[in-house]
């Protein structure tokens, strides 16, 4: 009898070890500092990958230490870390660790799906067309979208979506927020027709990019203009950029290609100066030592100096990290890491960028010009915004604005770190579209 019941109960524990299986999508946040980081592993038996979708990063690859019913460990070489984990009452319950740092992390089953209410659903109430246009010079064939509004004839104005630096679709998709669509639809419901499409090789977009420079992408979207004009079935033709694409905004309006001009978050400093005073931002939020924040800003003041310096003298013959080592040799080892990336990979882009500044174009533009900003904007400090509102010319119809409590996105935000943008559900202030549709609708 006594065998029969060990039997029985050791028979209840194989079913019982059998019906937990780990395997699927597990999601948790994580504690870093003020702030949370949402993280989703995923468990199959072919592998594990790790997501952090707060920092856009999807399908990091893990390395499988442990696997069992109940437990897993794995390493995470791309980023330094490793995490184990228990089953408990249907969560893992565990430790994230990563430079000899340990976190609590526990995960529930699931993958972490954001709210994006925002986005529009069809029907739209209003036609959509898939297009294509040709920069012939550039060899680049962009495709997009064009929004129609009911009753659209050629009183209708029509704005060409620039989006901003990184190779981004049509929809400026980030974080699963689409922007520009939501942009689109806002703008179809309100009488605005417009055209948004895929940066040239992204999406259906062809052309390439890995030499594109500011100048490159100016020029796909005054083809984008060109097409728009072509079609001779528009009033108004205008152009509306974000970040990057304000830069470009503001060339097409100094250039006399558009009747009207309208940027979100755009720079106005010189390429470097920005850059230094985005780092100097995030290292404030994030809550950096002084000594350390100043010291960094200044050693990368220095990098990108040399990096300028190389485009018309060839670099010594010391190397990136004896150059580093003798300008930040008192910075932890991660900060001159990232200093030493910055003059070790060649990127065509950011030469350009570097030594590049709109204010020229700014004071030529030959166009009303709608400018705005976010006051918790750390990409693009809303200093900027005050250079623009300085440098335009006259003109009766120009309107500039900081919107307080905003981000770079124009998400309302608490801190305004990247961070935030997943988290946050919001895809882009309705009190912003309102402002952006009636001041179109008023010229």
């Amino acid at each position: 009898m006594k065998k029969s019941l060990f039997t029985i109960a050791l028979l209840l524990a194989c079913l019982t070890m059998a019906a937990q299986n780990i395997s699927g999508s597990w999601n948790g946040k994580l504690s870093v500092g003020p702030q949370e980081l949402t993280i989703v592993l995923n468990v199959s038996d072919s592998g594990c990958t790790l997501d952090s979708p707060d920092q856009g990063a999807k399908g990091i690859p893990c390395k499988t230490l442990f696997l069992s019913a109940d437990s897993i460990s794995v390493d995470v070489p791309m980023i330094g870390a490793s995490y184990a984990g228990r089953l408990s009452d249907g969560k893992l319950v565990g430790k994230l660790t990563q430079m000899g740092y340990s976190f609590p992390l526990d995960l529930q089953p699931g993958e972490a799906i954001p709210e994006r209410p925002q986005t529009p659903q069809p029907p739209y109430g209003y036609e959509t067309r898939e297009i294509t246009f040709t920069n012939e010079a550039g060899g680049a064939t962009l495709a997009g979208t064009l929004s129609l509004p009911e009753g659209c004839n050629s009183s209708t104005p029509v704005v060409l979506m620039v989006s901003g630096s990184g190779l981004q679709n049509r929809d400026e998709e980030i974080f699963d927020h689409k922007p520009f669509a939501v942009i689109a639809d806002h703008l179809a419901r309100h009488g605005i027709a417009s055209l948004r499409y895929d940066d040239r090789s992204c999406g259906k977009s062809t052309g390439d990019a890995s030499k594109a420079t500011t100048a490159d992408f100016s020029n796909d979207a005054a083809a984008g203009i060109k097409y728009l004009k072509g079609l001779k079935q528009f009033g108004k033709v205008g152009v509306l950029g974000h970040s990057e694409g304000g830069l470009i905004a503001f060339s097409l309006a100094a250039s006399g290609d558009v009747d009207f001009a309208i940027t979100l978050a755009s720079p106005a400093m010189r390429g470097d100066s920005l850059l230094v005073e985005q780092n100097r931002l995030i290292l404030q939020l994030n809550g950096t030592p002084a000594t350390y924040a100043n010291a960094y800003t200044d050693a990368y003041t220095d990098a990108l100096a040399a990096v300028l310096a190389q485009r018309t003298n060839p670099r010594s013959t010391s190397t990136p990290q004896a150059f580093i080592d003798s300008i930040a040799a008192n910075l932890p080892e991660p900060m001159r890491e990232n200093l030493v990336t910055v003059l070790e990979e060649p990127n065509v882009w950011l030469d350009y960028w570097l030594a590049y500044s709109p204010r020229t174009d700014i004071a030529a533009a030959r166009c009303p010009v709608m400018a705005i900003a976010g006051s918790k904007d750390i990409q693009v400090a809303p200093s900027n915004l005050a250079i623009i509102t300085s440098l335009l010319p006259q003109n009766q119809h120009n309107r500039t604005r900081l919107y307080d409590g905003l981000n770079h996105l124009f998400q309302h935000c608490t801190t305004g770190s990247p961070m935030e943008y997943n988290a946050i559900t919001e895809t882009i202030s309705p009190e912003v579209l309102n402002d952006i549709a009636q001041w179109i609708l008023a010229l």
